[in-house]
């Protein structure tokens, strides 16, 4: 639509780690590695298959990897740019280490298709990162990440999790709270004031980025930010339209598309702002390698999807329409 820049997305037939191992696969076939040179694997996702375990070690067991540490890492859709802020500061810690950072969510299976203004936005998928030491000054500048949890309510799923009435008459059902107008004037706020910040504290400003990789939340809050930052529209990279709001993966998607486009020029200065529930924010600023193109290719692909994807919501949509009949 017009306001959110949403054409198409993706509904997933597959768990959400099925959806990172693909990304994890074809992020290390890109870095021309084999799984068991990764020594940390960082899972940020809103929406994990189970609780115990965590989704990053049944990722590590998928790809093959016996031994890295696995942890997961929910900071909603700011999620990867945490995990990348880790993931460089083990590899600065440790130059010999190799990290992987993965963004993936199922985030329509939270979603009531009843409520117009959060059921039109999400989408589901799933990228991934190679995090190593470089000694040639590139890779992440600097990070300033953040949190305004006053404004945490704005979005929220507050009847998930153990805060529910397990032996209730309905313990299945949960909600997405979502206040779109809130949201917006917080996100646009916050990833300007880090953005502002992290720039500033690499020595750089808005002038020396070369590529603004925003989080894909609507297409409103990106135009937004990227006139409170003065950045020509030519350097955003905008996807939205393709794949919806995929939390934590938006970044890392959008960088491959950015690098699979010709965007992404050797020794550019990136910029990566995220904000999310909790309500967290970020900004990322890094500059690139000289290499732009894979190394290796993955042919790993999704298990094929025999149902459309009115098919794979139908009986969520009847749920929730059975539901809300019922508690008028």
């Amino acid at each position: 639509s017009e306001r959110t820049g949403i054409r198409e997305r993706r509904i997933s037939h597959v768990s959400t780690t099925d959806l990172g191992v693909v990304a994890a696969q074809h992020a290390l076939a890109a870095a021309g590695l084999e799984p068991n040179a990764i020594d940390m694997i960082v899972f940020a996702s809103a929406s994990p298959d189970v609780l115990v375990p965590n989704t990053a070690s049944r990722l590590q067991a998928a790809i093959g990897n016996g031994h890295a540490a696995a942890f997961d890492l929910n900071s909603g859709c700011t999620g990867f740019i945490y995990g990348l802020k880790i993931a460089a500061d083990h590899v600065n810690c440790n130059p010999d280490s190799v990290a992987l950072v993965v963004g993936a969510e199922r985030l329509t299976w939270y979603l009531d298709w009843t409520q117009r203004d959060s059921a039109v936005l999400f989408g589901d998928g799933a990228g991934a990162a190679v995090v190593q030491h470089s000694d040639d000054n590139c890779g992440v500048l600097g990070s300033r990440l953040g949190c305004e949890a006053a404004a945490g309510e704005a979005l929220m799923i507050p009847d998930f999790g153990t805060v529910m009435d397990r032996f209730g008459d309905d313990p299945t059902y949960f909600t997405l709270q979502f206040d779109g107008r809130e949201i917006f004037r917080h996100a646009v706020r916050g990833m300007a004031e880090a953005c502002a910040r992290v720039l500033d504290e690499t020595g750089l400003t808005a002038e020396d980025v070369d590529l603004v990789i925003p989080h894909q939340a609507n297409v409103r809050i990106i135009d937004a930010l990227a006139d409170k930052l003065g950045v020509p529209r030519e350097k955003v990279v905008v996807n939205i339209e393709h794949y919806g709001n995929t939390s934590s993966a938006t970044i890392p998607i959008a960088l491959t598309d950015a690098l699979a486009q010709g965007r992404v020029k050797p020794g550019a200065i990136i910029l990566m702002p995220a904000f999310g529930a909790g309500l967290t924010w970020g900004a990322t600023v890094m500059r690139w390698g000289e290499r732009t193109t894979p190394v290796g290719a993955s042919d790993a692909t999704l298990a094929p999807c025999e149902s459309t994807g009115l098919q794979l919501i139908e009986k969520a949509v009847a749920f929730f329409r059975s539901h809300n009949q019922s508690a008028v």
